[in-house]
C-alpha cells in the first residue's frame, strides 16, 4: 500500500501566509508518495552446475597432480558433451592435510578441485551429468536455474513498476482531490531476481523441469501535489 506525506505541513499554513513573500521556504513543495511492483513471468533457459574431485596422496604434489588430471578428464568430458569453453570455470583448488587422529601427524594430504558450468541447452544437462561422473566427477551440485536475458526482462519489470506506482498515485490524489504533478523522486528498490522454481531429476538421466520464474522490481516514487 502507498502512503503519502505533505512536505508542508497544513498546521503552519497560516502562519506560512502570515509572512512576507521572501520569508517563506522557496523549496517547500506538497507531495505524495506511492510504492509500485513490477513482475515479469519467465521459463529458465540455462541451468548453473559444480563438478568437483577429490584425490589423496601421500605427498602434497601427488595429491595436486592427481586432482588436476582428475579435473582436465571432467573438463574434456564437458566440452565433449557440448559445453563452451567459456561456460566452464575454475571455482575452486584447494590442499590440506590428512592428520591422525591420536598424534596429531601428518600422514597425507588431499587435493579437491572444482568447475562452474553454465548449461544453455537444458536438453543436454543429462548428457552433460553423464559425461562429467563417467570422467571422474565424485561432487555433483545443481541446478541453479537462470534467464540468459534477465537484464532486458528486468527492465520490462522496472516500467511495469512505475506504471503501477503512477496508477496508484492517480487514485490517491483522486480521492484527496489535489492534482498530481510530474514525478520528482524516483527510488529503485531492493530486487528478488528470479524465485526459482524447484527442479526435478531422477538418476544420472537427470531431467530439468525449468517451471515458471518472475523478475520481480520495486520502486518508490515521489509526485509533486498542487
Amino acid at each position: 500500500m502507498g502512503t503519502f506525506r505533505w512536505v508542508a505541513a497544513l498546521a503552519v499554513v497560516a502562519v506560512v501566509a502570515a509572512l512576507p513573500a521572501s520569508a517563506a521556504e522557496p523549496d517547500e513543495r506538497r507531495t505524495l508518495t506511492v510504492g509500485g511492483t513490477g513482475l515479469v513471468a519467465s521459463v529458465p533457459d540455462t541451468a548453473e552446475w559444480s563438478f568437483g574431485v577429490e584425490s589423496r596422496a601421500a605427498s602434497a604434489r601427488g595429491a595436486l597432480t592427481a586432482s588436476a588430471a582428475k579435473i582436465r578428464r571432467v573438463v574434456a568430458a564437458l566440452r565433449a558433451a557440448g559445453v563452451a569453453r567459456k561456460d566452464i570455470q575454475t571455482q575452486e583448488a584447494s590442499l590440506y592435510p590428512r592428520l591422525n587422529e591420536r598424534t596429531n601427524q601428518v600422514t597425507g594430504y588431499v587435493s579437491s578441485s572444482r568447475v562452474r558450468v553454465i548449461v544453455r541447452d537444458l536438453s543436454r544437462v543429462g548428457g552433460v551429468i553423464e559425461g562429467a561422473v563417467e570422467a571422474g566427477a565424485t561432487d555433483v551440485y545443481g541446478p541453479s536455474l537462470s534467464r540468459s536475458n534477465r537484464e532486458e526482462l528486468y527492465r520490462d519489470a522496472l516500467d511495469r513498476a512505475y506504471d503501477a506506482a503512477r496508477s496508484k498515485a492517480e487514485r490517491l490524489a483522486a480521492k484527496l482531490g489535489v492534482t498530481l504533478g510530474r514525478p520528482v523522486e524516483v527510488v529503485e528498490g531492493g530486487t528478488t531476481g528470479e524465485i526459482y522454481s524447484a527442479a526435478k531429476a531422477e538418476a544420472l538421466a537427470m531431467d530439468v523441469e525449468p517451471g515458471e520464474d518472475e523478475i520481480e522490481a520495486t520502486l518508490t516514487v515521489t509526485f509533486a501535489v498542487s
